[in-house]
């Protein structure tokens, strides 16, 4: 029998973590059995009808949203299994994810973390195994407009690892999607906990990066693979998920970049906040265009 610890985030996203548990549990195979925590960020989508529906999850309820690491390290501090999966919500695992995966934890030892492939509901496959951000992942990044306009230039496919790979081949990648990561408490207990300066958004690279720094390997792992219906509690608080993703963006870029004389990281900060207002604009712009 095997063991492990899955926990979820959740903050106003209920009625997707209700399917996202039916099918952890149709998917645990009978030599696997999963403990799941749940930290409900404060949630106003009834989140108390979980008791009835999985009265076996643990849950935990803050009054507040105090953000998606915060919330994580909460939860690991509860856990014990020798692996620890972080899942969102808004997901779905497909049958054979377990097996396949812990299989791959078990049989290879100095990996870390190892991300899934990610399946998006159109059936296509998520960008989610890439390459440390740069100044430049601004524009060509997963959801970018270069990227959506040129999906197919250089810098994008240097980014976003996977996109060119077919078959279910592991690949060593920077970093991985938090959406799903299977993580070694091994390497926890050795790197630490995720950086709660990260409200939420780019504390799954970071934490990646450390991993790297201390030996440890992160691997995209397409065997196992999940669907994602990416960003559901994020489009209900877009004015604040667009604010936060770009300070984790700037906090990330000053963390591992050396800018003696402040000149980088000027032209960073104005970078992103014109990115930001952009797209609160195009979001403006859009919502009025509908109510016509």
């Amino acid at each position: 029998m095997h063991f492990i610890d899955i926990i979820i985030v959740n903050y106003n996203s209920t009625n997707y973590l209700l399917k996202c548990l039916s099918s952890i549990y149709d998917a645990l195979d009978n030599n696997i059995s999963a403990t799941v925590y749940v930290f409900d960020n404060a949630s106003n989508d009834n989140i108390d009808i979980l008791h009835k529906a999985f009265p076996h999850v643990n849950l935990s309820k803050n009054r507040k949203n105090i953000g998606f690491a915060k919330a994580v390290n909460y939860l690991i501090s509860k856990t014990v299994a020798a692996e620890v999966l972080i899942l969102n919500p808004d997901t779905f695992i497909n049958k054979g994810f377990f097996n396949s995966i812990l299989n791959f934890m078990i049989e290879n030892p100095d990996v870390g973390i190892a991300g899934p492939k990610i399946f998006e509901s159109n059936g296509k496959v998520q960008g989610s195994a890439r390459s440390f951000p740069t100044p430049m992942t601004a524009l060509f990044g997963r959801k970018s407009i270069m990227t959506r306009f040129f999906p197919n230039n250089r810098l994008t496919r240097k980014n976003i690892l996977n996109r060119e790979l077919s078959g279910n081949v592991p690949i060593k990648v920077d970093w991985v999607s938090g959406a799903c990561m299977m993580v070694r408490r091994q390497a926890i207990e050795d790197v630490g906990l995720m950086d709660e300066n990260f409200f939420m958004y780019w504390e799954d690279a970071d934490w990646c990066r450390r991993m790297i720094q201390k030996a440890w390997k992160v691997v995209y792992y397409p065997d196992a693979s999940i669907i994602h219906f990416s960003g559901k509690s994020s489009d209900r608080n877009l004015i604040q998920s667009v604010v936060e993703f770009h300070k984790s963006a700037y906090y990330l870029f000053k963390k591992y970049y050396q800018d003696p004389f402040g000149i980088m990281r000027a032209l960073v900060m104005i970078g992103l906040g014109a990115r930001a207002c952009f797209l609160l604009a195009l979001h403006g712009i859009r919502r009025r265009y509908k109510r016509k």
